[in-house]
């Protein structure tokens, strides 16, 4: 008879073998999934279908859910202003009163329907947003067209809610180390353009650039067809189409008012440094992957720097992961910031000043052994791993999706397809991480400190090149 501890130990051992031959048979469906001979292993419903309707440059596709977003996308963001704190102010005015409707009934006829209104912006683009009943997209699409053609800009609306917003929004801003240290990396990285910083400091002098008139003036610049891109994300493009063809004539179709910056990004590096009473934060950048290059070994290269671990009780694979594993209060993350002619590969360090000048260091001690070859088969193949599905996530529902597809069309005439991306990154081997590695590192960083300098690092002292 058999015992009940030999029993147990066969029953162990058979589950064993079983979980083994599941989980190669995962991966041999994934292999398979991914072949060349099966073109790719990405959903055709991640891909938009394009259009020129009426002048605007439309793209959709169709999750077939029972929600919808729908975005305009204007090539208006803080790079393009050309004065500070016009993007902002534009933002500000989206929703409020038009010559059909005022404030008031927008924000009740879209309660009503169930629905939400955003608006925000990025360095590159201003983005007007509705979510919403599948059903409810002709009022929305009569909405969007009506704030981007016939909002009034009054001068009371701009001192009691536009001007007082912004005020709030510079307060917080100004107390955010690692939003400041951001946008200091930015402006070291880019001077002009994508160097302006998201928000105007409260030091910046905003009297003799900002008021409803100039609003006005740059609303007449931004809201034109060539300058936007209306994105549907859940809906048809027969009734994306049909609703736009109808509400978006009024669009102006030529620029006027004032003129939109437009120089060329130009990458220089170097150090800035800032003394604050509110937290430590560290920048370390270097030139990255943009829309129209995009260059498949920074992505794995971000996702082995990584950050947080992607599984719970686990210090994680990457780089940074195993930095911060016990450390309290220390944040850290790699990430690629993407823009239509540039990108910016960012590790953002925020915590206590000595550990965050310690991660610091061991993060560029680790870009010097990747650059050297040294990173293992094992890691490189979970950090290819992790960037594949870090853009297969961020290319499902969301506001990312909207804004890169968006982004992309108005930059570059098409949106941002994540099919090609996918197959590139899977061709990254050890030899090329490395020398994309090596290139960053021969090159100027851009290093951006705020916080207690006295113990915050000097680029020098990190063996970084400025």
């Amino acid at each position: 008879m058999l015992s009940r501890t030999a029993f147990s130990r066969g029953a162990r051992l058979a589950a064993r073998r079983q979980g083994g031959a599941q989980l190669r048979s995962y991966a041999a469906a994934a292999a398979a999934a991914a072949a060349p001979a099966t073109g790719s292993s990405t959903p055709t419903a991640f891909t938009y279908e394009t259009a020129d309707v009426a002048g605007v440059k439309v793209a959709s596709r169709d999750s077939r859910g029972p929600t919808t977003k729908l975005a305009i996308v204007a090539k208006a963001g803080t790079r393009y202003e050309p004065a500070p704190g016009l993007t902002v102010g534009l933002e500000e005015f989206a929703f409020k009163n038009t010559a059909s409707r005022t404030a008031l009934r927008i924000v009740r006829e879209a309660e009503l329907l169930g629905g939400q209104l955003a608006a925000y912006h990025t360095r590159e683009a201003l983005v007007i947003e509705a979510s919403f009943l599948r059903e409810d997209i002709p009022y929305f699409t009569e909405l969007l067209a009506e704030v981007i053609s016939q909002t009034k800009y009054t001068t009371y609306e701009f001192h009691e809610d536009v001007e007082r917003v912004l005020h709030l929004k510079q307060a917080k801003l100004a107390g955010d180390v690692s939003a400041l240290a951001l946008d200091a990396a930015h402006s070291v990285a880019f001077h002009t353009g994508l160097g302006a910083s998201l928000y105007p400091s409260p030091s910046t002098p905003l009297k003799g650039y900002l008021n409803e008139n100039a609003i006005a003036e740059y609303a007449g610049a931004v809201y034109s067809k060539p300058n936007i891109a209306l994105v549907g994300d859940g809906a048809t493009p027969q009734a994306l189409h049909k609703w736009t063809e109808q509400f978006f004539k009024g669009v102006p179709s030529a620029t006027g008012g004032a003129t939109l910056a437009s120089k060329a990004s130009t990458y220089y590096g170097g150090e800035h440094r800032a003394s604050h009473s509110g937290g430590n934060a560290l920048v370390l950048a270097f030139p990255g992957s943009s829309f129209g290059t995009f260059k498949p070994e920074i992505a794995v290269l971000t996702a082995l720097l990584g950050g947080q671990p992607n599984v719970k009780w686990s210090p994680g694979f990457s780089v940074l992961s195993k930095a911060t594993s016990g450390s309290y209060g220390l944040s850290a993350s790699a990430s690629n910031l993407t823009y239509s002619d540039a990108g910016l590969l960012a590790i953002q360090i925020s915590g206590a000043a000595a550990s965050v000048r310690k991660t610091a260091e061991e993060a560029v001690s680790a870009l010097k052994s990747i650059a050297a070859g040294k990173a293992s088969k094992e890691d490189l193949a979970k950090a290819v791993a992790k960037a594949k599905f870090d853009a297969l996530d961020a290319s499902q529902s969301g506001v990312s999706t909207l804004l890169s597809a968006g982004s992309g069309i108005v930059q570059t005439s098409k949106p941002f397809q994540v099919v090609e991306t996918v197959q590139s990154i899977g061709s990254v081997t050890g030899d090329k991480l490395a020398t994309a590695a090596k290139a960053l590192l021969d090159g100027k960083a851009t290093v951006a400190a705020v916080g207690d300098l006295h113990v915050l690092p000097y680029a020098e002292e990190l063996g970084l090149k400025v």
